[in-house]
């Protein structure tokens, strides 16, 4: 059986006191379920981990056992080291290196959820908003100076939004780090 690190990416966990977590508590789940190498980064639900479970099941499983544990329906997106690497790898050219000017996002899907679907909920508003998709990804970027118009947050009330979980450029790439070492 193959031994895959991954990172699992957790949607709304510790967001405005909503749904609290401790990050020692999600990492003693993530252990009791059998998943080795288990560290937690920053208190949005990110997990590192090695796991000898099909990585194919895995999301659901994670799903499961979370909600039994905390009680919360929570929507978890995997990604292994190889498909997180992928994503940095191959983002738009110059995404994410203007920190000052642009507010960067990755929007991972869970699957079924395609970018190609996704996209069709993504309104840009000229001159703010920029979108790209990739492989089981979006990548979104704003205009610092005016992000409060932006309409990244429109997709929220969609039913394509139930199967997305956002972080932040800096973030992804750190996970990437973190995965690498």
């Amino acid at each position: 059986m193959a031994t895959n690190r991954c990172v699992a990416l957790l949607r709304g966990i510790n967001v405005g006191g909503r749904n609290p977590v401790k990050m020692a508590d999600l990492k003693a789940c993530f252990e009791d379920d059998g998943h080795t190498e288990v560290s937690t980064y920053i208190q949005s639900g990110n997990v590192l981990f090695t796991t000898d479970a099909p990585v194919r099941t895995i999301e659901e499983r994670l799903e499961a056992v979370l909600e039994e544990r905390f009680g919360l329906a929570l929507m978890v997106v995997v990604r292994t080291h190889r498909q997180l690497r992928s994503i940095v790898e191959d983002a738009p050219s110059g995404f994410g290196a203007d920190p000052d000017r642009y507010h960067s996002d990755a929007i991972f899907l869970r699957s079924p959820l395609t970018p190609a679907q996704a996209m069709t909920v993504v309104h840009l508003r000229e001159g703010v908003d920029q979108a790209w998709p990739g492989q089981g990804v979006l990548y979104f970027a704003r205009l610092s100076a005016e992000r409060t118009k932006s309409r990244l947050n429109k997709i929220m009330g969609t039913p394509e939004y139930r199967q997305m979980t956002i972080r932040n450029w800096s973030t992804t790439t750190k996970l990437l780090a973190l995965l690498d070492e």
